[in-house]
């Protein structure tokens, strides 16, 4: 998978009620951006909000930026934010960041759907 390659968003119904989860496949990238932040911000707010980065194999500083404007964007109106699946190369972006410190990472969809 190439940085340009383009990026894939499917949107689901999570097991609990209110749940959405959002699963991308493709980098998080500049090029991108403007098709992911109308795709998190569509449709009636979740009560919990799943990002499935388990398909990102790369994100640029951009991409971490529009992550970090959707976390804000649920806090504001009161959605929990869970990004599961972060593979270890985006993982040190968000060490890097320190954006882990206060966006929930966990492991999965099934583990963050279990800690509901």
């Amino acid at each position: 998978m190439a940085i340009d390659d383009p990026l894939a968003i499917e949107r689901r119904q999570g097991k609990a009620p209110g749940t959405l989860i959002f699963q991308l496949t493709g980098p998080v990238t500049l090029r991108n951006l403007f098709d992911l932040q109308p795709h998190l911000r569509s449709g009636d707010l979740p009560r919990v909000s799943i990002l499935d980065l388990s398909g990102v194999p790369y994100m640029d500083s951009a991409g971490m930026g529009a992550i970090v404007n959707y976390y804000v964007h649920c806090e504001q109106k009161r959605v929990k934010l869970i990004v599961a699946g972060v593979s270890p190369r985006v993982l040190e972006l968000f060490k890097m960041t320190r954006v882990d410190t206060i966006i929930s990472l966990v492991a999965t969809v099934e583990e963050a759907e279990a800690g509901l």
